[in-house]
C-alpha cells in the first residue's frame, strides 16, 4: 500500500481549535469560525494530510442585531469557540459555547456530511468544552484553570437533573500566564484522559500539550507535560487538539500552532503509547515530515477561484460570509458570471458592511484578483476587495456626489474608521483589483494593486503591516466587499475571484 508523505504544517492556514475524530476509515475535524457564515466548519480527510470542506453546522447561529451586523452591532472574536466534536451510537455530536450569547450549544446529526444538525440550547458557559460518552452516560468538561464537569442527558440535550457538577480539579497556577484550557476527553484502556493547552511564564515560554489522566472519573488525576514544541518557528508552541486512531492501531493528535497574521493553523503529530501515558511527537519533537500507512487520497484546495457560474443561488462550501448573510441583496444568478452584491443598509465601514464574502489566506504567501464592474454602484458606495482583520486594508472603487469614480485604498484608521491612504481617478466602469499577502517567516505584509487594461498592474497606497489581533481572533481573510454611505440599492458586480498560492518572498 503506498503510503501518504505528511508535511507540517498540513494547512498554513486559519483553523484553528481543532477536534479530529475518525469514523471508518475517514476522518473529520471540527474547528472554531467565531464571526464567519455558515459557521462551525466540518473537514474530512482519508489520509491525513489533505482536507476538505464537508459542511457546516448551521447556515446562521442566531438572528440579532450583533450577528448581523445591524445598528453598530457585531461578533467579532465572539460566536463559536473551541468546539468538540464526536460520533457516538452511529450519531454525531457537536458542542461548543458561545461568548455573546453566555449559552452552551450542542447540534447532533446522524449524518455529518449532509445534517441536517439538531440544536439544543443550555443557559450559561461552559469554556472549551469536551464531550465525553462513557457507557449510557454523558459528559462535558470545560473551564480554563479551574476544570469542572457537568453530567448531560445521555442525548447531550441538556443538564442532568442530579447528575455529577462539580469542580473537578485545579491545574497547576505557579509560574503560569494561561492556565489549562482547551479541554479534550478520552476513555480509553481504563483510563481517562484529559488534553489541554497551558501558556508558561517559565521554561521556553511558549504553549504545550499537557495531559491529566486517572482511573476514576473524578480523580484523583496525574498531570504530564507531554509537548513542548515549537517546530523550528519563533517559539510559538504547537498545542491545543485532540487524539485519534486508524484502523491499524497507530495513534495521531491534530494541534495547532500560532502563526501570527495568517491565523492558527494545524499540525499532524504522531502519538505512541508507553506506561499508558501518550508520547508526542518523535523525540519531543513535532516533526515536518513522516510517513502513515495510509494510501494518498488528493482532495480539492483549501481556498478557490471563482468564476461564478453557478445554476443556482448557492455558493461553494470554501465561501463564508462576513457575520449572517442578507440573502435579499446577493446574488450569482441575477447576472450569469457575476457576483452581484447590492447594498441593503448603510455602513460606515467595511467592518460593518453587510454580504462581505470571505475565503481563508495561505502562507507562506497568496494573492487574489477580482474584475469589478462599478457600472450599477451609487454615489456614496464603496466597493472592492479586502484583507479583513481588526487592521483591515483595502483596494476598491468609490464613487463621488455626482457618479464620478475613484479607485481608493483605506485601511483601519482607528475605531474601525477607514483612513484613505491613497487615490486615482477611474475613467472606466471595469476595473481589476488585487492583493498580495506574504506571510513568509511573519513578514505579514499586504500590498495593494489595480489594473485598468487587464494587464499592467499598479500598486496603490502603502503597504499594510497585518497583525492578529484579539478583537477578532481570526487570520486575516480575503474580502469581497460593497456597501453605501448615502443610499441603498446600489451594486457592484465581480466578474470573477482568482486565487494563487505562492511560495513567499
Amino acid at each position: 500500500m503506498a503510503k501518504t508523505i505528511v508535511t507540517n504544517p498540513i494547512m498554513w492556514s486559519d483553523v484553528p481549535d481543532v477536534d479530529p475524530i475518525r469514523v471508518g476509515d475517514t476522518y473529520y475535524m471540527v474547528s472554531t469560525s467565531m464571526h464567519s457564515m455558515p459557521g462551525c466548519p466540518i473537514m474530512k480527510s482519508k489520509d491525513l494530510m489533505n482536507w476538505e470542506i464537508a459542511g457546516y453546522l448551521y447556515e446562521t447561529f442566531e438572528d440579532n442585531d450583533a450577528h448581523n451586523l445591524s445598528n453598530g452591532r457585531h461578533i467579532y472574536s465572539k460566536g463559536s469557540w473551541a468546539a468538540s466534536l464526536k460520533h457516538h451510537n452511529g450519531r454525531f455530536y457537536v458542542c461548543f459555547s458561545s461568548n455573546d450569547t453566555q449559552s452552551f450549544y450542542v447540534y447532533t446529526t446522524d449524518n455529518i456530511e449532509q445534517g441536517p444538525w439538531t440544536r439544543s440550547v443550555i443557559p450559561g458557559l461552559r469554556h472549551d468544552p469536551a464531550l465525553l460518552f462513557d457507557g449510557d452516560r454523558t459528559y462535558v468538561f470545560y473551564g480554563n484553570g479551574d476544570i469542572y464537569i457537568t453530567e448531560l442527558t445521555s442525548d447531550a440535550s441538556a443538564v442532568k437533573d442530579g447528575g455529577i457538577n462539580q469542580l473537578l480539579f485545579q491545574t497547576e497556577s505557579e509560574g503560569i500566564g494561561l492556565r489549562c484550557e482547551g479541554c479534550h476527553a478520552y476513555s480509553i484502556n481504563g483510563y481517562y484522559y484529559l488534553f489541554f493547552i497551558e501558556w508558561p511564564r517559565t521554561g521556553h515560554g511558549r504553549r504545550r500539550q499537557i495531559c491529566y489522566r486517572s482511573r476514576e472519573l473524578l480523580g484523583p488525576y496525574e498531570r504530564k507535560i507531554v509537548l513542548d514544541d515549537d517546530l523550528g518557528y519563533r517559539n510559538k508552541g504547537v498545542a491545543q487538539g485532540g487524539i485519534f486512531d486508524t484502523p491499524q492501531n497507530e495513534w495521531y493528535a491534530m494541534l495547532f500552532q500560532d502563526h501570527d497574521a495568517v491565523g492558527r493553523i494545524p499540525c499532524l503529530v504522531p502519538v505512541a503509547w508507553q506506561e499508558d501515558w501518550p508520547v508526542f511527537g518523535i523525540d519531543g519533537k513535532v516533526p515536518e515530515r513522516f510517513e502513515v500507512n495510509l494510501p494518498p487520497a488528493p482532495t480539492g484546495p483549501l481556498v478557490i477561484s471563482d468564476e461564478f457560474n453557478y445554476s443556482i443561488n448557492r455558493l461553494a462550501l470554501n465561501w463564508q460570509w462576513n457575520h449572517n448573510p442578507d440573502n435579499r441583496f446577493w446574488s450569482v444568478t441575477e447576472r450569469p458570471g457575476f457576483l452581484r452584491l447590492t447594498a441593503g443598509s448603510l455602513a460606515s465601514s467595511v467592518l460593518q458592511a453587510r454580504n462581505t464574502l470571505t475565503q481563508r489566506t495561505e502562507g507562506p504567501a497568496c494573492e487574489a484578483a477580482v474584475r469589478l464592474d462599478t457600472a450599477l454602484m451609487k454615489p456614496g458606495d464603496h466597493a472592492g476587495l479586502v484583507a479583513l482583520q481588526s487592521g483591515f486594508g483595502t483596494i476598491g472603487v468609490k464613487k463621488g456626489e455626482n457618479g464620478e469614480a475613484a479607485i481608493t485604498m483605506c485601511v483601519n484608521g482607528g475605531e474601525g474608521d477607514e483612513k484613505e491612504l491613497a487615490s486615482v481617478p477611474l475613467d472606466a466602469a471595469v476595473v481589476d483589483l488585487r492583493i498580495h499577502f506574504n506571510f513568509k517567516d511573519s513578514a505579514d505584509i499586504a500590498t495593494f494593486w489595480y489594473s485598468v487594461d487587464g494587464s499592467e498592474w499598479q500598486a496603490l497606497g502603502e503597504k499594510l503591516e497585518m497583525r492578529y489581533t484579539l478583537d477578532h481572533f481570526m487570520g486575516y481573510r480575503i474580502g469581497l466587499f460593497q456597501y453605501a454611505t448615502a443610499a441603498t440599492g446600489g451594486s457592484a458586480d465581480f466578474h470573477y475571484f482568482r486565487y494563487s498560492k505562492l511560495l513567499g518572498e
